[in-house]
């Protein structure tokens, strides 16, 4: 009796692990920078730079927004099978908690002022870490006072607790998915040196709807890559240019969304110049 209640709890905790981390795995990505849709992204100083926190109660720093090209993503749940059916199960029993701590704030659906808003935020609302974006600072938050998860940027919230062992999200864009508007059509881009121009097609919307557009690319600058976003506010806004250079030894790449107010549509790759 005893071993047939210790499989049954197994099976529970397995279970109750799979319903969370089906939202968040480990990705490889790259870290955040959000560049304004009316501006051509020739500097760098906002590109390379090391995050501090000094309001966290944690002994971990924050992760530096420098990279290369070789990421190793590390496992905070795994199940192991055996010949005899058990299984070894990593969990974290608890998660650092987090206070808003400016009088408000965005929460989003994705890791960076570029994604939709999700939901307002104000001074001494709580909420718990339940996962962070691979190269990003941003924190992906169930809160006390919502149904629901979305990401939020570390620099208006107190954290407390240890971050380190909190696993990796996908942003999840599906979970939000437009039906009433179609993917952008005709996607091109060119090169000229250093510069890479995007354009596309115009996809009418209704003025309540439009939400313009989202890339999400992998560009090179400096020798350092970066994930990079992108949000273009207006659907009359149809090409988008930034700095891309060749000092990667791996090529940049991207995609590109219609967004409209209730999500996201299917992304569309980019044909990137080489």
């Amino acid at each position: 009796m005893l071993r047939k209640l210790s499989k049954n709890v197994l099976l529970y905790i397995f279970i109750s692990s799979i319903l969370f981390l089906n939202s968040c795995v480990k990705i490889l990505t790259f870290p955040t920078i959000d560049v304004s849709p009316t501006q051509i992204a020739i500097t760098t100083e906002t590109l390379i730079r090391t995050q501090t926190r000094t309001t966290m109660h944690s002994s971990t720093p924050s992760p530096t927004l420098f990279l290369t090209s070789t990421m190793t993503p590390t496992n905070t749940a795994t199940t192991t099978p055996t010949s005899n059916a058990t299984m070894t199960l990593t969990l974290t029993s608890e998660f650092p908690v987090v206070v808003v701590n400016v009088q408000a704030a965005h929460c989003r659906y994705g890791p960076s002022k570029s994604f939709l808003h999700a939901a307002d935020l104000y001074e001494g609302d709580r909420g718990v870490i339940q996962g962070r974006f691979q190269y990003s600072d941003w924190f992906y938050i169930k809160w006390d006072k919502l149904a629901y998860r979305c990401w939020v940027s570390p620099y208006v919230v107190e954290v407390t607790g240890e971050i380190a062992h909190i696993g990796n999200c996908n942003i999840g864009l599906e979970r939000i998915p437009s039906t009433l508007y179609n993917p952008p059509q005709n996607v091109n881009a060119y090169r000229e040196g250093d510069i890479v121009s995007i354009t596309w097609d115009r996809v009418a919307m209704t003025e309540d709807d439009d939400r313009g557009y989202l890339i999400e690319a992998f560009i090179c600058q400096d020798g350092a890559y970066f994930w990079w976003t992108a949000r273009i506010e207006s659907q009359f806004t149809t090409s988008y240019t930034v700095r891309d250079d060749a000092s990667c030894p791996l090529p940049s790449s991207g995609q590109i969304y219609t967004v409209e107010k209730h999500g996201y549509t299917a992304p569309v790759m980019i044909p990137w110049p080489p």
